[in-house]
């Protein structure tokens, strides 16, 4: 039963991309922000996770306004996958024209160094989209894609995110991503990795908001390994564009025990997403539990 429901999910999923793709632009954003109004309103576990978790970034923040922000976060989620839906049909010169890019000369100035860029991004506004138009405008951006469930989903994925120009690697069930992502680094390239949610078990406990998560160590320690430039970007919606700011290089340790190194860079990178969600909090889109007394299943969001 679970392969056909997975065959089945991943046909619809198919067959709204497609479909999103030919429908006039204001008619599929309207409907994304439709259905971002539906999900808000219907308050489900994740809205409700969304909630909670805004309440961290914004304490002072009454009931009434986390719901106006989760609301508006919501909306920046669907716009998201509006326009993941959308970006393969876009050129190569919209893609480049239609973002904006603040302090770029942090990256241009790390690839220039020769030693390679590992950019440590939160889930923010729209990241394929920022590593679409990185490939066009820098070097094809190095990545890693979690592996979905079904299969078919994950393939689509992979072949949307390959189709724009990135070198995707799966995170499970294929070769070591480590020692690659290192590799390409010594080549000069850019790596791009999602840092402010840990899927693993060897996460990096770091002070978010005050209080201990666990951030993935893999930025940091490809930084501390490689000597890589290690940047954090903030990416948001402003106007109907998507923005990407760069934040100067983080001041990796040059020396010292290597564990003691990537627990200091991790944290400082922390620090930057830090500001950069504090700033934009409705384009952070975080609908998983993150802080690590959140991370009991029984404490789990129920009103």
């Amino acid at each position: 039963m679970s392969s056909v429901s997975d065959t089945l999910v991943s046909f619809g999923f198919g067959a709204g991309w497609s479909a999103v793709r030919r429908m006039p632009e204001r008619a599929a954003y309207s409907l994304f922000d439709r259905v971002g109004d539906t999900m808000w309103s219907r308050r489900g576990s994740s809205v409700r996770r969304l909630e909670s978790n805004l309440r961290r970034v914004v304490p002072d923040a009454d009931d009434a306004e986390i719901r106006v922000l989760s609301h508006r976060g919501m909306r920046s989620y669907m716009r998201y996958w509006c326009d993941a839906f959308r970006l393969p049909g876009w050129s190569r010169e919209r893609i480049v024209g239609s973002i904006r890019i603040i302090d770029d000369h942090h990256l241009a100035d790390g690839l220039a160094s020769g030693r390679g860029v590992v950019v440590a991004l939160p889930h923010m506004g729209n990241w394929d989209h920022a590593g679409a138009w990185a490939t066009l405008a820098h070097s094809p951006v190095v990545t890693v894609a979690e592996r979905l469930k079904p299969e078919g989903l994950y393939e689509k994925f992979l072949a949307f995110r390959r189709g724009l120009g990135m070198d995707v690697i799966p995170l499970t069930g294929g070769d070591p991503v480590f020692p690659y992502l290192s590799q390409k680094l010594r080549e000069g390239a850019l790596v791009a990795l999602l840092g402010d949610r840990d899927l693993s078990n060897s996460g990096v406990p770091v002070r978010f908001f005050g209080s201990k998560a666990k951030f993935p160590a893999g930025p940091a320690a490809l930084a501390v390994d490689t000597g890589a430039v290690l940047l954090t970007a903030q990416l948001y919606l402003e106007d109907g564009h998507n923005v990407v700011r760069f934040h100067p290089p983080v001041e990796v340790p040059a020396e010292g025990e290597r564990s003691r190194r990537i627990f200091r860079a991790t944290q400082l990178v922390a620090d930057q997403i830090e500001v950069s969600i504090r700033e934009r909090p409705t384009d952070w889109h975080m609908l998983q539990r993150l802080w690590v007394d959140d991370l009991d299943p029984s404490k789990a969001p129920t009103s």
